[in-house]
């Protein structure tokens, strides 16, 4: 008997139709995939992208040259370089961060007490060789500059958890 039953699963192609059920099931249901270059996925405002770095009002950059983001990165992506000026306070010559090194932690975002360093929304960045990818003072300064209003309302967002 057992046989038979058998002989009838395989002849009628049973297990075919139980997959292509399967099959059907999902085909006709609603897609979650996002497709990528036409749709997005939104952020939140903790998100952790291309690094920038910020100016005050005036126009004159943040950083202090207290090298903690230098200090607390784990991956040692980050170089900084410090001159005093003639008003006794303390400026970076050199602050360079090397994105294929970096592992996007946000230590250094933390670590700063003036918020000069930060992780912007950016993610879609690329580079064809190994010094694209390699930020000087100037380039974070420039994605600073241009994404301002956006990393000042992602710091207000944020501000209360802080």
């Amino acid at each position: 008997m057992k046989n038979l039953i058998n002989f009838f699963k395989r002849f009628l192609m049973l297990e075919l139709f139980q997959g292509l059920s399967v099959t059907g099931k999902y085909f006709f249901a609603r897609h979650i995939t996002v497709e990528y270059p036409d749709e997005k996925t939104p952020q939140g405002s903790r998100f952790r992208g291309l690094h920038a770095q910020r100016r005050y009002p005036n126009g004159e950059e943040r950083c202090i040259a207290c090298k903690l983001c230098e200090a607390v990165c784990p991956a040692l992506a980050i170089k900084i370089e410090v001159a005093e000026r003639e008003d006794g306070s303390r400026r970076t010559t050199q602050y360079d961060i090397d994105l294929t090194k970096c592992i996007f932690c946000g230590f250094c975002e933390e670590s700063c007490p003036v918020d000069a360093i930060v992780e912007t929304r950016i993610f879609e960045y690329h580079g064809e060789n190994r010094g694209d990818l390699y930020y000087t003072k100037d380039r974070l300064l420039a994605v600073g500059d241009a994404n301002e209003a956006q990393i000042a309302q992602d710091r207000a967002a944020d501000a209360k958890y802080r």
